[in-house]
């Protein structure tokens, strides 16, 4: 399965070759798998090193010449320790980038709580002109940014380092949620690698007779409301499942698209205060409810049985 990274570095290549003004600016990582990019265009690519407020400063004067800027780098100091760059250098000037990171939530647990990140999302989506996308397969990110990338917005892409692996056959549409699965009991909305556990749970409550209306976003910013406020119509009962703060995510952006129905319950699994400790990706998400028994158990809560 083809990583998320990797297809980043291999569609700057694809999209660099026709577009003259996209210019990628790193912070220190992913130098191999750009090394294409920069020996073909080593005029549009730059390592501003760990210096991130200066990365997103710079990036703001290619964007005001009229150039394309991707900067790249870990997620909390891209977005957390510079986000009064991104506010004031491009929210208040109104000006276009394209901010790519990884290390999102607690991809990179191995290193400890310095590198979780669960506030991005909802900081960037605070800017009202902006896209969010959380991809969880190297097709959606491929094909998110090239609808994207040149909007003269400020579009984030979070790539997670844990691809889910589901096939599904709807199209990708900045937005727009995909169905996944169809049911009336209850809707289960998700997004990056999470859609993995949450279809092996679909799969199990579906043996027991609970009909789960599966939808994944892979665009959390604009939000589909018209999607989730249909499926809750139907289904009366919500269950998020997202590696996002507690706070301004999925959950509260679907109870928003609620009003008007009487939901019956709602349910979120999300992180809500700090992580500690090390661990693998896996044994972090055993510690914090991000298992397929997890999201099963609070399934058949919201159900009743």
């Amino acid at each position: 399965m083809k990583k998320l990274r990797q297809e980043f570095a291999d569609t700057m290549l694809e999209i660099g070759e026709t577009d003259e003004s996209l210019v990628v600016m790193v912070g220190d990582i992913s130098h191999g798998i750009l090394k294409p990019f920069a020996e073909k265009h080593p005029d549009r690519y730059y390592n501003i090193g760990i210096c991130e407020p200066a990365m997103v400063n710079l990036a703001a004067g290619l964007s005001k010449v009229g150039l394309t800027p991707v900067v790249h780098t870990i997620a909390p100091f891209i977005i957390e320790r510079a986000y009064e760059q991104i506010k004031l250098d491009f929210g208040y000037q109104k000006l276009p980038i394209n901010l790519i990171s990884v290390g999102g939530a607690f991809d990179y647990a191995q290193l400890g709580c310095s590198h979780h990140c669960y506030t991005d999302v909802s900081l960037i989506s605070h800017i009202k002109d902006s896209c969010v996308f959380c991809p969880g397969s190297a097709e959606e990110f491929n094909t998110l940014f090239k609808q994207s990338y040149n909007n003269g917005k400020i579009n984030y892409f979070r790539l997670t380092e844990n691809p889910h692996g589901i096939e599904h056959d709807q199209s990708i549409k900045v937005g727009e949620g995909v169905v996944v699965a169809e049911g009336s009991d209850l809707t289960i909305v998700t997004t990056g690698a999470q859609l993995k556990k949450c279809y092996a749970a679909t799969e199990v409550l579906k043996a027991e007779n609970i009909a789960v209306e599966l939808i994944y976003l892979p665009t959390l910013h604009p939000f589909p409301k018209e999607q989730i406020h249909k499926s809750l119509s139907k289904t009366k009962r919500l269950l998020t499942v997202e590696e996002l703060s507690s706070h301004c995510g999925i959950y509260s952006s679907s109870l928003e698209a609620s009003l008007g129905i009487n939901i019956e319950k709602a349910i979120q699994i999300a992180i809500d205060d700090f992580i500690y400790g090390y661990g693998t990706y896996e044994e972090v998400c055993e510690r914090n409810g991000f298992t397929e028994l997890n999201i099963i158990k609070k399934a058949m809560e919201l159900k009743g049985v």
